[in-house]
């Protein structure tokens, strides 16, 4: 079945369908090769838990979609393993993102939204996808990481000629990979040279001081994948959370009127319009039924979290915005042993992005005709979001 166009211009309205008529289907993935796409939300559930769904890509049977490749120097990351190497990996890195360290990072996450907004200024207009939700997570994750300011540069370039890849300009995703390659090369030189506090340096120490535990090309990985996926999620959800509250004039009004609402409300508006459409593909690693569909070994499956999302037999009313609802199982940021292991640190950034902008901005609204999504079958973000606003007169 050939959904491409039909899902990069309405996903939603396809995903509805596709639960009721057909919830696992042959779909074509963007490189032309077939995948099979799960939609409804318990299949999609137990799907994520499924150890016999696999992320490594020695799995795939030749001529199925396995999404982009990269050099073996970025490949060896979380997204392309299963355990015990994918525990032994995020077990490394998950001390970063405690509850513990997040609650530290709160306040200069606010100072960065503050100083983000200084620069906009108390009225104007702006494209807040730009100015604000892009900027803000990737100062964040290059400060968590110890990445120097003179070496932050145009992820979003790069990052977009990998998940919205332009038909026109076939060599341009090659041509991001080179870039990041040769960023990544040289950042890890810089930190072996000059070690500091931050969370890049105390990887180098594991990998260096005990080569059993992380390989060269897993550490150059597991920097690009905390860099790639901290940024391309944050940047979404924070932009596609502010789109969301334009569009919903009086759920705005109630998060200006009672604050201590918001976290609530970002787990609805995750739930709503979250960062991704699919989850990273999966492998079978042996025939396995999904809905009463046999998945041949080595074939490719896409878990749909947003149409999983918006599954009615989890969710009522699920295409309402509803920030009473009880949102508990939402699948946004995935589930199982591959859950995303940031989402704490997303969805700080998030509440602390959307308190920064209402605080400062009582009027805030859309300008122009409606903004238009990136075209892509598995990220879910704005090309650009243009606002009007103003502050408080004197503030």
């Amino acid at each position: 079945m050939d959904l491409q166009g039909e899902l990069l211009e309405h996903p939603y309205s396809v995903y509805e369908r596709l639960r009721d008529s057909a919830p696992v289907c042959r779909i074509s993935g963007t490189d032309g090769a077939p995948a099979w796409l799960v939609t409804r939300y318990d299949d999609v559930r137990e799907a994520l838990a499924d150890p016999r769904l696999s992320l490594d890509k020695t799995n795939a049977a030749e001529g199925n979609y396995r999404g982009f490749s990269l050099p073996p120097a970025l490949d060896a990351n979380l997204l392309n393993m299963d355990p015990p190497d994918h525990t032994r990996i995020r077990s490394l890195v998950g001390r970063a993102f405690t509850p513990r360290r997040i609650e530290q990072l709160r306040t200069p996450i606010r100072a960065t939204a503050d100083r983000l907004l200084d620069a906009l200024g108390p009225a104007g207009s702006a494209d807040l996808v730009a100015a604000y939700a892009a900027p803000l997570p990737i100062i964040v994750i290059c400060d968590l990481l110890g990445i120097p300011e003179d070496r932050r540069l145009d992820f979003r370039t790069w990052t977009d000629a990998l998940i919205v890849p332009d038909p026109s300009r076939p060599e341009a995703a090659k041509a991001a990979v080179r870039a990041m390659l040769g960023f990544f090369t040289e950042l890890m030189a810089h930190k072996r040279s000059q070690p500091a506090d931050d969370l890049l340096s105390d990887l180098i120490a594991v990998r260096d001081g005990d080569g059993d535990r992380l390989s060269e090309d897993e550490l150059m990985s597991l920097a690009f994948l905390i860099l790639f996926a901290g940024y391309e999620n944050t940047v979404q959800l924070i932009g596609n959370a502010i789109h969301t509250l334009l569009q919903h004039p009086d759920h705005l009004a109630l998060l200006r009127k009672d604050p201590s609402r918001l976290p609530a409300a970002v787990t609805e508006l995750m739930r709503y319009e979250g960062p991704a459409l699919l989850a990273i593909r999966r492998f079978a690693t042996e025939d396995i039924t999904i809905a009463g569909v046999t998945v041949p070994a080595g074939e490719t499956v896409l878990l749909s979290l947003s149409a999983a999302n918006r599954d009615p037999a989890r969710f009522s009313r699920p295409d309402a915005l509803d920030f009473d609802r009880d949102t508990s199982g939402h699948l946004a940021l995935g589930h199982g042993i591959h859950y995303c292991l940031g989402a704490p640190l997303a969805r700080a950034e998030t509440e602390i992005a959307l308190a920064a902008l209402l605080e400062r901005y009582p009027t805030l609204e859309p300008v122009g005709p409606a903004p238009q999504w990136r075209q892509s079958l598995r990220a879910r973000g704005l090309k650009e979001l243009p606002v009007r606003y103003a502050a408080l007169t004197g503030s």
